[in-house]
């Protein structure tokens, strides 16, 4: 019988946990279909070597990070929606760090992301089309100032 370090982590079943002001998290938007921009990247820059002309030394300058996705079905009074708004309306940001975490089949956490000083960027809703029955989905995109794996 595999044990649960045989087993590789399945895509499908995660949650999202987002921390008003860093600390409290918000229970009603948990619930995402997809979440996406999981990256990072350091930054180099090449330096030549005085008369040294078969390679380049590259050093660590900075590290990038991508844009956070999350896309779910619309909700209706939601305080991310909230948030999103007066981020795009009156220009006013609430950075809140948010935790992202792999569950196993028990709906337990074994791996996790925490991104801090998230803030919106982009909000897009799909388009509403009279021939077709499919649910409105919100897309939420955030920059972040770092995120790190935690340990569950």
């Amino acid at each position: 019988m595999p044990s649960l370090t045989d087993v590789p982590p399945v895509s499908y079943r995660f949650a999202v946990i987002f921390f008003a002001g860093g600390a409290i998290p918000n229970p009603v938007d948990i619930r995402f279909q997809k979440v996406s921009g999981l990256s990072a990247k350091v930054n180099t820059e090449s330096i030549t070597e005085g008369g040294q002309n078969l390679y380049k030394h590259k050093l660590p300058t900075g590290i990038d990070y991508g844009e956070l996705v999350l896309e779910r079905g619309a909700v209706v009074g939601s305080p991310l929606n909230i948030e999103f708004n007066a981020a795009m309306t009156l220009f006013k940001f609430a950075p809140s760090n948010i935790l992202i975490t792999s569950l196993n089949e028990n709906d337990i956490p074994i791996m996790g992301w925490l991104f801090e000083r998230a803030y919106p960027v982009e909000w897009s809703v799909s388009d509403l089309d009279a021939t077709s029955n499919s649910i409105i989905i919100d897309t939420l995109k955030l920059a972040y100032a770092r995120f790190q794996s935690v340990r569950i």
